[in-house]
Parts: structure tokens; C-alpha cells; sequence
């Protein structure tokens, strides 16, 4: 009986030093989970009041607390600061891994470092819209595209002197009109053009609040008008001050340069007149020049965001969370990765902050939970309890070995 009680104890002793030497190789794996065996007595069966006879092990326990955060300054590295894991696709099979060791591959998706798809949810998709799918990026050329809508709100002054309405407009005669900006405009092959834009204020009729004659001439890259002046509109105001006419207004433009023609509407939506110097508040342009991709961002919420070098920028979706039930019945396997088990229970998969799902943050990476300093006590007594196991079957043996020759 003592020898079975010493072989349970070296088994026992063989299997701590085998899970602590495993977390020690694994101190420095990003977010490693450290493991621990438990251990439980062996008693007769049918007998009570009687000394155990050996140990064994119960069950090997996870710990999940999440370990430190490391900024890295690669902003493909994401931690999950919370709970959950992300959600892989590994040869086609749904996994989970905290490990945010990120990556493109050739196609631009987004891989872990053991090559499994990172997924997620369509831009402007949630949980509720279906299955996560693979994340990818469009790691190449941006096509242009032609400016179609132009806002601009304006701030135009009062006390301007009306232009005299025999007056010939002159684009280099500051005389003939009253106030001046551009605006860039895109060809569909990405030139930057210009729209330069002329605002007259044209005489008051019967005292009422002047109107504004808004003339347009389309320029190239160059400077060189690709058109005459054209009246593009004439903006009327209340006693007040506010916009009550003239906007939207479209401007058509063949460019001449091998390019589609183009029609751009102008917004003048929330311009005033009053007693203010003139300012232009605001623009927004739908146009833009063709770009290469410069790099990638990855929100708090998890939105995965592409820059590319013409000031674009591009959701290519958002990084999906699974929480368990029991993430304690979680099944490790090889890549630093989980497989969901009967007793894990299903995922419940979600964006980071919804729900369960912790925050996400970009350019770091979560450090293993191990603690060396403990694993290396643990490591001595484990050898400890091996070697005197070791010594009790040794003894043992001669024992044995002295009643066979007597």
C-alpha cells in the first residue's frame, strides 16, 4: 500500500512540475493564463475513519484575471481591457483567445500571430446583425472621386456698398464684386481643381434687404480658368439676417482634361447677413484625390479604421467579444487560443462595452497573469515532493528486494 501511496504522490508531484514548468515557458507569451493543478485525497473505497492512500489530480484550474497592459506603439496590438476574448476563426473553426498580437496578412485581413482570422462585425453592423466575419483592409489605392456636393456656410457683411447693377464683372477688378473664396473641386480623375467663387451685392429694391449674386469660374490645378464667369445663384435674406433663398444651386463643368463632366451642387445652407466681417464658417466636400493606405487605427469601441494618404479614412468594421457562462470550462488548444465546450457554455458575442464585453485599447498587448517569483517556490516544492516520493519507492524496492533473499 505504500508503494501505491508514493507512486500517487510522484505522479502528483510529476504533474506540478509539469504545469509550473509550462507557465514558466509561458511568462512572457502575451496574455497567458496561468494554470494550476489541484489535487484531491484517495481513500478506500467502502471504508471511513481510515488514513488516505495516495493523491490525484482533480482538475487543472485557469486563472483569467487579466494580466498588465503593455504599450507596444504598433497600433495593430490590441488588449481587451475587461472581460471576453476575442473571436477567431482558425482553419474554420470558431475559437477565442485573448492574444491581440495582430497582423495583415497578404489579403489585408487581420490574423493573429498564429494565423487565425480575427472577426468581427460589418461596418455599421452589430451583434444583432448575424455571425462576426473576417476583418479585412483594403491595403491598396483609394480611387478618386469627383466632387458631387459642395457645403459652404457663410458669413456675409451689411455694411458692404452695394455693386452698381450696370457694374460688368471683372474677376481681376476687386471693384466689380464685393467678396472672394474658393473651394476645391475633384475631377473623376482626382485633379484638384478650383472653384473660385464670387459674391456682389447687388442694390437694395424698395428697401428691402439686399440680395447676393453668387458667380462661379471652374480653374485648373494650374490657374488656368476652364471657363468664363458663370452666375451660379443669388442668395436672399430676411430682415433678419437669415438665408431664405438661392441655395441649393448646381454648377456644371466639362473639364476638358479627359475627365467626366461634373455637376456640383452648392449648399449655402446656415450662411447670415449682418453686421460681421465676412468669414466662410464652414465647408464640407464629398471630393477627394486618390490615396494609398498609410495605416490602420482600432478604437476603444473597437472600430477598425484604415487612413490612406489622401485624408480618407475607411471603417473596415468593428472587432467582436465573446463572453462564457463558465469560461473556467473553456478548452485550451495550441496558438494560445480557447475551444467553447457543454461546459464553457455558447459565447455571447458583442462589441467591446456592450454588455459583458470589456473596452478594447489600441497598441497595447496584455501581459501573462504568471507570477515567476511564485512559480519558482512552487517549482522547488513540486521537485521536493518528487524527490521524496522517489526516496519512499526506492526504499521500498530494497525492502522488497531483502525479503525475496531471505
Amino acid at each position: 500500500m505504500t508503494l501505491q501511496t508514493a507512486l500517487s504522490g510522484l505522479n502528483g508531484a510529476q504533474t506540478g512540475l509539469n504545469t509550473v514548468s509550462n507557465d514558466l515557458a509561458n511568462a512572457n507569451t502575451t496574455a497567458y493564463k496561468n494554470e494550476t493543478s489541484l489535487f484531491a485525497y484517495i481513500f478506500p473505497a467502502d471504508e471511513t475513519n481510515v488514513p488516505g492512500i495516495g493523491v490525484a489530480t482533480s482538475e487543472i484550474d485557469t486563472d483569467y484575471s487579466q494580466g498588465n497592459l503593455s504599450a507596444t506603439g504598433n497600433p495593430l496590438d490590441t488588449a481587451i481591457e475587461g472581460s471576453g476574448f476575442f473571436t477567431v476563426s482558425n482553419n474554420g473553426t470558431q475559437q477565442y483567445t485573448r492574444d491581440g498580437s495582430f497582423s495583415l496578412d497578404t489579403d489585408g485581413t487581420l490574423v493573429t500571430s498564429s494565423g487565425a482570422k480575427v472577426l468581427g462585425f460589418a461596418p455599421g453592423a452589430s451583434s444583432a446583425s448575424g455571425a462576426p466575419a473576417p476583418i479585412t483592409i483594403n491595403t491598396g489605392a483609394v480611387a478618386a472621386n469627383a466632387t458631387g456636393n459642395v457645403g459652404l456656410t457663410l458669413d456675409l457683411n451689411s455694411g458692404d456698398t452695394p455693386i452698381p447693377g450696370n457694374t460688368v464683372f471683372n474677376p481681376t477688378d476687386n471693384t466689380t464684386y464685393n467678396e472672394s473664396t474658393s473651394v476645391a473641386a475633384y475631377d473623376s480623375l482626382g485633379n484638384a481643381n478650383r472653384v473660385n467663387l464670387y459674391f456682389v451685392e447687388n442694390p437694395p429694391a424698395n428697401g428691402n434687404t439686399p440680395t447676393w449674386t453668387v458667380i462661379a469660374q471652374p480653374v485648373s490645378p494650374t490657374g488656368v480658368a476652364i471657363t468664363g464667369p458663370l452666375n451660379l445663384t443669388t442668395l436672399s435674406f430676411n430682415s433678419s439676417g437669415v438665408l431664405t433663398g438661392g441655395s441649393p444651386a448646381a454648377l456644371p463643368v466639362n473639364w476638358g482634361n479627359g475627365a467626366a463632366n461634373s455637376n456640383i451642387n452648392f449648399n449655402f445652407n446656415g450662411t447670415t447677413l449682418g453686421a460681421q466681417d465676412f468669414a466662410v464658417a464652414g465647408t464640407t466636400n464629398d471630393g477627394y484625390a486618390p490615396g494609398s493606405y498609410s495605416g490602420v487605427n482600432i478604437a476603444s469601441n473597437g472600430q477598425v479604421t484604415a487612413t490612406y494618404s489622401n485624408g480618407q479614412t475607411v471603417s473596415a468594421g468593428t472587432l467582436s467579444i465573446a463572453n462564457f457562462i463558465n469560461q473556467a470550462g473553456l478548452q485550451p488548444v495550441t496558438g494560445n487560443l480557447y475551444a467553447a465546450t457543454a461546459t464553457s457554455g455558447q459565447p455571447v458575442i458583442d462589441a467591446p462595452g456592450v454588455g459583458q464585453a470589456g473596452q478594447i485599447k489600441g497598441g497595447y498587448l496584455e501581459q501573462s497573469n504568471a507570477s515567476t517569483s511564485s512559480l519558482l517556490v512552487s517549482l522547488i516544492q513540486f521537485q521536493q515532493a518528487y524527490q521524496a516520493n522517489t526516496s519512499v519507492i526506492q526504499t521500498e524496492q530494497q525492502d522488497s528486494q531483502r525479503l525475496v533473499q531471505i
